[in-house]
């Protein structure tokens, strides 16, 4: 049986509020939020988080996810480096064409 993330959201809000992650209060949450509840997914989820250290589980996927959310970040700060050299040499490549072009005035 697949768990929703839903339902896994409810359990980690009552463990973040030092709630108990019991069946009725994933139901509450889940009903709060205006979702039908599945009480074989409740049942589920319960019997799933059984023998989970939550906090480890939470630590271990925040650090796993904390590179890959930084990729992206990472990516565009070299595309900004990346365009803001090609911007400087274009730049130098007009004032030396300026220039070429004032000497042959004067030449």
């Amino acid at each position: 049986m697949v768990i929703i993330m839903e339902y896994i959201y409810a359990a980690m809000i009552l463990h973040s509020a030092d709630k108990d992650i019991n069946e009725d209060n994933i139901r509450s949450i889940i009903e709060a939020a205006g979702i039908d509840v599945d009480d074989a997914r409740i049942k589920a989820l319960i019997a799933a988080l059984e023998d989970v250290d939550i906090d480890e589980a939470m630590e271990t996927t925040a650090m796993a996810a904390a590179p890959v959310a930084a990729a992206p970040v990472a990516e565009s700060v070299v595309e900004e480096e990346e365009e803001e050299e090609e911007e400087e040499d274009d730049e130098e490549e007009a004032e030396e064409a300026a220039a070429a072009g004032l000497g042959a005035l004067f030449g």
